[in-house]
């Protein structure tokens, strides 16, 4: 999710406008039964889908008193840890899929399995979207929403170029970014992403070429493979200079201010950055599109946020409030609210996101998109390796050949 650090006031909401979202509690009947949400939204976007989906929670649950905590990101794990030894639980916790085993290594959550499935919506959830809170066959949280990686592209400036649409190959991609690309007039084809967050893009794209990373605990890195993912990459800024000069450096917030401001006719990034340029930018000025298929295989990620229970007091009516996240009015409020699209199929299928397209691209998406690697290390290889070792290319410190080695060697110490 995007890294938006401003923290919103909200506001429509009748009776509660004046109140940020961190103050707000939903009042009940005589001894409503009480759960306190844990979370780790940071966006004003994230904080008013949330404040739509409580609003349609205390409707339908009035006997239950929700209150939401935001838990800065970074301070996160330390105030989940010391809730843990100090037995001051709260009933609900978001739980990201990199936290869960450091999460169940001090028996901070309850196992949901059975819980899990007995439940009505469990058949529109696939198997892919339990891997991520799924320890040693038990289950321990459910799926809120979905990040669906996709392309966003200016649909005006394709049209004057006499381009039919948004490019389905990689060698497509490259034709249109070479045709929209005009440095004179501060345009480029596309916004690279070769700062912070970068790596996932280079890992992708190694594995849409036709790599492996890890088999049987063995580094599996097809070098001849590799090295074609990020030449191609990489070419784009040091040959084919369809890439803004600070490339190198750019991370979400510099990509999205140039897709917004003009300098770039394509970007990659996921459903959550959509609201953002529905709200500054025309419906004519720009589109969606699934991500263009390498030479092995079409490469976009699919990743899942989940909600989980800390405690058994309480327990029903949490459970109540983390499975509400997986019907059709919430799940539609929060996407509107934040683009961040829906976990169940079937909410999928709904009019309001068949009738929108700028919604298509996450569906076809879904249909072929596949959780990021998921391997001891991986995390600081592919940040502290992967990422500097791109970035040396692109300010001409070492070649495409030599980043690979440095890689390979690097994916060696992860797993040793």
């Amino acid at each position: 999710m995007s890294k938006i650090t401003r923290r919103a006031a909200l506001t429509g909401a009748a009776g509660l406008a004046s109140l940020p979202l961190a103050t707000l509690k939903f009042a009940r009947a005589a001894d409503p039964t009480k759960v306190v949400y844990w979370h780790h939204f940071t966006s004003q976007e994230e904080f008013a889908g949330l404040k739509a989906v409580m609003e349609q929670f205390a409707k339908k649950f009035p006997n239950i008193a929700l209150t939401q905590e935001n838990i800065p990101n970074p301070e996160y794990m330390t105030k989940f840890t010391a809730a843990v030894m100090a037995k001051s639980r709260p009933e609900v916790s978001m739980v990201a899929p990199e936290r869960l085993p450091d999460m169940l290594a001090m028996d901070g959550l309850i196992d949901l399995t059975a819980r899990v499935n007995a439940w009505k919506l469990k058949p529109y959830f696939p198997a892919d979207r339990w891997v991520g809170a799924t320890q040693k066959g038990k289950i321990y949280g459910v799926p809120a929403f979905t990040f669906v990686d996709w392309v966003y592209y200016r649909k005006d400036w394709f049209q004057a170029a006499g381009i039919e649409g948004p490019p389905k190959t990689l060698d497509e991609f490259v034709t249109a970014a070479k045709k929209l690309t005009d440095p004179s007039k501060n345009r480029y084809g596309f916004g690279l992403r070769g700062g912070p967050g970068g790596y996932a893009y280079i890992v992708d794209l190694m594995e849409a070429f036709g790599t492996q990373f890890v088999v049987d605990g063995k580094n599996a890195m097809d070098k001849p493979k590799a090295l074609a993912a990020v030449k191609w990459y990489s070419d784009l800024a040091t040959v084919h200079k369809v890439v803004p000069p600070s490339a190198a450096n750019d991370g979400f917030r510099q990509i999205m201010e140039g897709f917004k401001t003009g300098q770039t006719a394509m970007t990659w990034h996921h459903t959550g950055s959509l609201v953002e340029l529905v709200r500054a930018m025309k419906p004519s000025e720009f589109g969606t599109a699934a991500k263009p298929a390498g030479p092995a295989k079409r490469v976009a990620r699919l990743s899942y946020q989940y909600n989980g229970l800390m405690k058994h007091d309480n327990e029903q009516a949490a459970w109540d409030w983390i499975a509400f996240w997986g019907e059709t009015d919430p799940a539609i409020a929060f996407l509107e609210a934040t683009g961040y699209f829906p976990a169940s199929t079937e909410v999928a299928k709904d009019a309001r996101i068949t009738g929108n397209p700028l919604y298509a691209a996450a569906a076809e998406t879904t249909t072929f998109g596949t959780l990021p690697p998921a391997f001891v290390g991986y995390a600081g290889w592919s940040q502290n390796v992967v990422l500097p070792e791109f970035q040396k290319i692109l300010v001409g410190q070492q070649n495409a050949e030599k980043a690979v080695d440095n890689m390979m060697k690097g994916l060696d110490a992860a797993l040793n």
